[in-house]
C-alpha cells in the first residue's frame, strides 16, 4: 500500500519486533529519520544491519529501551554506540548472514529497504546493495520500502516486485556518497607492491579505500582482468573504461563484473544504472568459497589493523574496541587460496598514530580479533615491501614480517621475537 509519509509507512511496526535495515549506500536513511521518532512510541525494537550510512539519528539516549541496534559490521554511525555498550556487534562471516535469516536462526519481522522506481511490469530493484537484504525479504513478515527515483536499477538478484511491499513511500533523494580516500606516498607505495603481485587474467576481489584505489591505479598495463568481489568503488571505473577489466577468462559469470554491493560517487552510481555488464548477487553466493574457487587466478586484496609475528591478522578491532567487522575477508582469503593459481593479499600501512605505533607487532593487543588465521594468510604488504608467509615456519614468518615493518621498530620486534616466541632470528 502506498502512503504519503515515512511515519505512515512505519506505523505497522509493533513492540518487540526485529527489523532488518538495507545497508551500505542503499541505507534507507529517509525511513530511519522517521524511525527515530516512531520508535519512541514502541518498546524493545531491534534493528539488524550491516554498515549503515546517515543513521546517526538512532544514537540518541532517548531511544534506550525503545530501539537497540545490532550490527554485523560496524561503521562510523554505529561504532560509538557499540563501544559504549548501547548497541551490539555480532561477529559473523558475511557469507553466512543470509543463512542465519533463511534458517530462522536469526528471525526477522520487518525489512526496511530502499529501492528504485518500478518498471512497467511492477518490479523494483534493490539497486546498489543486494548483500543479505535479498534473504531478509524472503523471510520478513512485513516489508516497508522507500521508493527512490535516484536509486539505480541493477541486474542479478536485485529485483523485487512492488506487490511484496506492505507499505511504501516515494521520495527523491541522492544516494549516500562515498568519496575516494586521499592518496599519499605511503598508499602509493603499497599500491605499487600490491600491483606487482597481480598477473594478467587474474580475477580480483578488493575492498574500498585508499589502498585498493592505489593498487587499481597501477594496473593500467594489465590485460583481461576479472572482478568477482563483494563490493567495488570508483577505482574500477578507469580499468573498465580502458578495457583492462574484461572478465573474459572467468569460469563463473564470464563477461560480467560480479558483486553484491557498491559504494562511491554519483559517477559510479550512473555507471551502474541499468548496466547489464554488472551482476549484483546474493552475498551467500558471491562469498561462497565453493563459488570463488571456481575462477582461476582469484586474488583477494584486503586490509588489517594489526598483524602479529606469527601471521595472525586482526581486522575488526583495536584491542577490545570494535572498529569494523569480520565481513568477507575470510570468505575471499580462503576462496582465493583454493583457486587454481590464486593468492590472497593483506595490505596495510606499517604504522599507525602518525608513526608512533607499529601495526606489525610481536603479539596482538589483548582482545584483538583474529579475522584471518595464520594458517590462511599468504602475502602481507606494507609500504616497505612484501612478505610471503605461505609454507613458512614461525621463524621465517617473523623474519619476513620484521623486514617490512617500519625501520624504527625492527630491532624492538627482533628482541620481542625471542622474548615472546623463543625464536632465534
Amino acid at each position: 500500500m502506498r502512503v504519503n509519509t515515512a511515519e505512515q509507512a512505519l506505523d505497522i511496526i509493533s513492540d518487540n519486533e526485529i527489523i532488518w535495515c538495507h545497508s551500505m549506500a542503499a541505507t534507507p536513511y529517509y525511513l530511519l529519520q522517521s524511525l527515530a521518532k516512531v520508535a519512541l512510541n514502541r518498546k524493545n525494537l531491534t534493528l539488524l544491519q550491516l554498515h549503515t550510512e546517515q543513521s546517526d539519528c538512532l544514537n540518541t539516549p532517548e531511544l534506550h529501551g525503545h530501539l537497540r541496534q545490532r550490527a554485523f559490521f560496524v561503521g562510523r554511525c554505529t561504532r560509538p554506540a557499540i563501544n559504549a555498550g548501547y548497541a551490539d556487534y555480532v561477529p559473523a562471516f558475511l557469507s553466512e548472514i543470509p543463512k542465519m535469516f533463511r534458517s530462522g536462526e536469526q528471525p526477522i519481522d520487518v525489512a526496511l529497504i530502499q529501492v528504485s522506481q518500478p518498471d512497467k511490469h511492477g518490479w523494483c530493484s534493490l539497486g546498489v546493495s543486494v548483500e543479505a537484504t535479498r534473504a531478509a525479504l524472503q523471510v520478513a513478515k512485513k516489508v516497508i520500502a522507500w521508493v527512490n527515483p535516484k536509486m539505480p536499477r541493477t541486474h542479478g538478484d536485485a529485483m523485487v516486485p512492488l506487490s511484496r511491499f506492505d507499505r511504501y513511500v516515494e521520495f527523491s533523494a541522492e544516494l549516500s556518497p562515498h568519496l575516494p580516500a586521499a592518496q599519499n606516498t605511503i598508499t602509493g607505495q603499497i599500491g605499487q607492491h600490491v600491483a606487482s603481485l597481480i598477473h594478467d587474467r587474474d580475477c580480483l576481489q578488493l575492498g574500498i579505500g585508499a589502498i585498493p584505489d592505489a593498487a587499481l591505479a597501477c594496473l593500467g598495463n594489465h590485460k583481461d582482468l576479472g572482478i568477482h568481489t563483494e563490493m567495488f568503488s570508483d577505482g574500477v571505473l578507469p580499468l573498465l573504461e580502458q578495457g583492462v577489466i574484461t572478465n573474459k577468462y572467468k569460469k563463473k559469470h564470464p563477461g560480467k563484473t560480479v558483486t553484491t554491493f557498491a559504494m562511491g560517487t554519483k559517477a559510479l552510481y550512473d555507471f551502474i544504472d541499468d548496466n547489464p555488464e554488472l551482476a549484483f548477487l546474493d552475498v551467500e553466493y558471491t562469498n561462497d568459497t565453493a563459488v570463488i574457487r571456481q575462477n582461476p587466478q582469484t586474488v583477494s586484496i584486503n586490509s588489517a589493523l594489526q598483524i602479529d609475528l606469527s601471521g595472525q591478522v586482526c581486522a575488526d578491532s583495536l584491542g577490545t574496541k570494535i572498529y569494523s567487522g569480520v565481513g568477507g575477508q575470510m570468505d575471499f582469503v580462503r576462496g582465493a587460496g583454493l583457486s587454481e593459481g590464486g593468492r590472497s593479499i593483506i595490505a596495510l600501512p606499517a604504522t599507525a598514530s602518525g608513526g608512533a605505533v607499529s601495526r606489525i607487532s610481536s603479539l596482538l593487543s589483548p582482545g584483538a580479533g583474529v579475522v584471518t588465521t595464520r594458517a590462511h594468510v599468504h602475502y602481507i604488504v606494507t609500504e616497505h615491501g612484501i612478505a610471503n608467509l605461505r609454507a613458512r615456519s614461525l621463524t621465517e614468518r617473523a623474519k619476513a614480517l620484521i623486514a617490512i615493518a617500519a625501520p624504527q621498530f625492527r630491532e624492538q620486534l627482533a628482541r620481542a621475537a625471542w622474548d615472546d616466541w623463543g625464536l632465534h632470528l
